[in-house]
């Protein structure tokens, strides 16, 4: 790899957004954070939705800050965002409406109306995907149930990422990743489902063509580059699922790893390379997602970090203004196993007073309540990490093959007990790293496209050049497997 090019990953998250300058050069990535920006949903009348002109402008902000930082010529733009929402575009190519955000409470029972019109097992083998009412499938359905004058002036629907990028360069497409948390996608096929969509009733002319990572869909507009001082700039589709980019860059070397991309959800899976759509994928409800290079992520959605972040902020409401690093300091000294939670519980999914939610869970299930910050945020980081033993071994009961390494990537890996809870708990070696694994996969997905990098195994051999890592050796083993044993009996 003799030339140096740079590129512009949008990195935008459900809490957070930001803008990267990213060089490539000499089998070595460096990234700079240009801009960051704050997002989050907005109350619209009765609903949660995502203020797009906000979230368009402060885009727009970053990018011409970074073709600013630039020193010569900037080779893409590329951009990731959360799955499964989505903005409708009308005839005339704007917007319809603000899109609405994922846990909006419109989904509520519309898993139970989706069965009533199509068999549970009929729609997992048609999609491959695991149930969960924020997935597109079910905010459509809600939408053809309550406001269907609205969604028969849609013309076209585009997930986020890929909105971005069409007010970005003027194509409207779906990019693979970013598509397949739709359950609207046969996994088998990487094409549009036509049963979900004839049985569900839902308009499968509004779906754009499906694009792969690792391609230029188009240019940046003439208006763009004017306003932005540049020229044309190639608009490159990379993983535009944000954790389609992180698990781009696992730093793995060795066979026999799974991934956990750990922020607001924990992602946690392996690479394969078909879909597997069986009896114990369906019971252990696990998803089939589009990878990068002709790869399905076969991952368990788990909510991660969501639970702490939402203590934080009642604890904050309260006037108690902690830091995570406070947070993590306040549990590591609290007592180990005073409680156990699910973090997967459904009264946990909406926005509200955590603590208070946490506590009726513990009193239902014959707990004593925790009135104690740090221990409620042991109990948290416990019941994540037993968590993820237990999609661990379903992984290799699907499989039949052993994990032998966990790699942890993204910004949970900041709360550094959290990971060796990782390693306790699953009995397996951690590997955490690199916390920015999503800007670096859209950044070296757009290298790919570009030429500059051959294949997903340099790729990643980049990836271990230019970061850091840390190990994590398990722990406390004996003590946490009888804790398991003793929550797992219960």
């Amino acid at each position: 790899m003799e030339q140096t090019k740079q590129y512009i990953a949008v990195d935008l998250g459900a809490e957070s957004g930001r803008v990267m300058l990213g060089t490539v050069r000499a089998n070595k990535l460096g990234l700079k954070e240009v801009y960051r920006f704050s997002n989050g949903p907005v109350k619209e009348r009765a609903s949660l939705r995502w203020d797009f002109d906000k979230l368009f402008s402060e885009v727009k902000t970053g990018i011409a800050r970074a073709i600013k930082q630039s020193d010569g010529e900037v080779s893409g733009i590329g951009v990731d965002s959360w799955g499964v929402d989505y903005g409708l575009l009308g005839q005339d190519g704007r917007l319809l409406e603000s899109p609405y955000h994922y846990r909006d409470n419109r989904t509520d029972g519309m898993l139970q109306k989706a069965f009533e019109l199509m068999d549970k097992r009929a729609i997992y083998e048609s999609s491959g995907v695991q149930f969960m009412q924020i997935n597109t499938a079910y905010q459509l359905l809600s939408m053809r149930l309550a406001n269907p004058e609205v969604l028969a002036k849609a013309g076209k629907l585009i997930f986020m990422a890929d909105l971005v990028s069409y007010y970005l360069c003027g194509r409207s497409y779906a990019e693979y990743s970013l598509a397949s948390t739709s359950q609207l996608m046969d996994m088998r096929t990487g094409q549009w489902s036509k049963g979900m969509f004839e049985k569900l009733g839902l308009p499968m002319n509004i779906m754009p063509d499906v694009a792969q990572p690792g391609t230029v869909v188009g240019k940046l507009k003439t208006e763009l580059c004017k306003e932005f001082g540049c020229e044309p700039i190639d608009i490159i589709a990379v993983g535009s699922h944000d954790t389609a980019d992180a698990v781009a860059a696992i730093p793995a070397q060795a066979e026999h790893w799974a991934y956990l991309s750990s922020g607001t959800w924990s992602l946690m899976g392996v690479e394969v390379s078909d879909a597997i759509i069986n009896d114990k994928t369906f019971e252990y409800a696990f998803t089939n997602e589009g990878g990068v290079e002709d790869t399905i992520r076969l991952l368990k959605n788990i909510t991660g970090l969501w639970l702490l972040q939402e203590c934080r902020r009642q604890w904050r409401r309260d006037g108690g203004d902690l830091s995570y690093a406070d947070l993590s300091t306040m549990a590591n000294q609290a007592e180990p196993f005073a409680g156990y939670i699910d973090p997967d519980h459904n009264g946990f999914l909406s926005p509200g007073d955590m603590p208070s939610r946490i506590n009726n869970l513990l009193v239902e299930t014959d707990q004593k309540i925790i009135n104690d910050k740090g221990q409620m945020a042991r109990v948290i980081l416990e019941s994540l990490a037993f968590k993820y033993r237990t999609v661990a071994e379903a992984i290799e009961d699907i499989t039949q093959e052993a994990i032998e390494i966990l790699h942890i990537v993204g910004g949970g890996i900041r709360n550094e007990l959290l990971c060796q809870f990782a390693a306790n708990a699953t009995g397996r070696k951690v590997i955490a790293g690199p916390i920015e694994a999503t800007a670096a996969g859209n950044i070296l997905m757009q290298a790919r496209a570009t030429g500059q990098i051959q294949s997903l195994k340099e790729l990643r051999e980049i990836v271990r050049n230019s970061f850091e890592l840390r190990e994590y050796q398990p722990q406390d083993v004996k003590f946490w497997d009888e804790q398991y044993a003793r929550i797992s009996s219960h």
